[in-house]
């Protein structure tokens, strides 16, 4: 990837829905190994916006563990639930454009005239031509077009979507007022000045739509690398409602070894009883993107 720190910045932006899991630390440490291994800077951000889904306390508690575990951040971490002017700011660019419009539509009107899509039913577009009669506004879409949205992954190739098929006119502010992530994370990464964007597979497809909207706001475009998720032995990925376990400080080297070996990467089998500093420095030494398997999700064991 780049070379030197005035060519990188990165990042990590958890979401406080529950304390670190497995999998969220997979993602932690591949983000900040690529970062640290190119001497580039890396940033924490909160991805607090969805407040309904949000746990109280975890976001604190996520900052404990991460700084428990020995990761070094740079600069003040940024919450999302305190920018909804900027995000505001956007979607008014994008109404100046005409490039959005107000949608009324419940979940059931769509279900029942959607066909599927790549995560989920595909808007049919009843209010792009203005509102039905005796309807609301409830949220605000984005209009996409017949085009192909590609980008070559680092770690997972070439991957790409037909917008109005796979895709549809996706939500930018939702119908109780919050802004979806889709538009917050665009804007978020642009002020910070992401360049590199390391994370879970399983936001892989969410990628083209943040690149649609990169370019409809005259941004710049990050480089994308998405590591596989672990998964539970069901196939069910690790996350607060399939009850993953939480990570444990007090076993911060035993778990960052397991982190290293399922991120592809060989760690001395007595690294697991080195003190945090000589991990972390083995770690960054030894880190190689294309070592990461290309899968988009491993199963524990």
């Amino acid at each position: 990837m780049a070379s030197n720190s005035t060519l990188y910045i990165g990042r990590y932006a958890p979401s406080p829905t529950g304390p670190l899991h497995f999998g969220s630390l997979v993602a932690a440490v591949a983000s900040y190994l690529d970062a640290r291994s190119q001497q580039g800077t890396w940033f924490v951000r909160m991805e607090d916006l969805d407040q309904p889904r949000e746990m109280p306390g975890a976001a604190d508690g996520i900052l404990r563990t991460l700084h428990g575990y020995g990761f070094e951040w740079d600069g003040k971490i940024i919450y999302q639930s305190q920018r909804a002017e900027a995000y505001n700011n956007a979607l008014d660019y994008l109404k100046q454009q005409q490039r959005v419009y107000p949608c009324a539509c419940s979940r059931r009107e769509i279900a029942a005239l959607a066909h599927a899509g790549i995560e989920g039913p595909v808007y049919p577009g009843t209010c792009r031509n203005g509102l039905p009669d005796n309807t609301t506004a409830q949220a605000w879409r984005i209009k996409v077009d017949n085009s192909h949205v590609h980008f070559s992954d680092l770690i997972q190739g070439n991957i790409q979507h037909q917008m109005r098929f796979d895709i549809g006119d996706f939500v930018l502010r939702r119908a109780d007022g919050l802004f979806a992530y889709q538009i917050a994370v665009v804007v978020d990464d642009a002020e910070q000045g992401i360049t590199h964007i390391v994370r879970g597979a399983d936001l892989l497809n969410s990628t083209t739509r943040q690149i649609l909207l990169q370019q409809q706001l005259s941004l710049s475009t990050p480089r994308y690398a998405h590591v596989p998720i672990a998964a539970h032995a069901d196939g069910k990925k690790l996350s607060k409602q399939t009850r993953a376990k939480p990570v444990q400080i007090d076993r911060a080297a035993e778990t960052l070894n397991q982190v290293f070996r399922f991120l592809g990467m060989t760690p001395p089998a007595d690294l697991a009883f080195s003190p945090l500093s000589e991990i972390w420095h083995w770690a960054i030494q030894n880190w190689q993107l294309g070592q990461v398997p290309k899968q988009k999700m491993i199963q524990l064991r």
